[in-house]
């Protein structure tokens, strides 16, 4: 539970970076690259979340359907 409320909070921080013009969108791709090969289910629906252009409301949502 600690990992997904984690993941929350940063995913909900980086989207507000965002919108806000703290950092681009290709700031949050550049960061997710290293990770991408590894975990690619993970990266893309971090960055799915992160880069919305309306905020998702929780990362869980769009998770559910990934679970096997």
């Amino acid at each position: 539970m600690e990992d997904a409320a984690t993941a929350e909070i940063s995913r909900s921080q980086i989207w507000q970076w965002i919108k806000h013009g703290r950092f681009g969108t290709d700031r949050v791709r550049e960061e997710l690259a290293p990770w991408a090969d590894e975990y690619p289910q993970a990266a893309r629906l971090f960055e799915q979340v992160a880069l919305a252009g309306d905020f998702v409301e929780f990362l869980t949502l769009p998770a559910y359907p990934l679970l096997d």
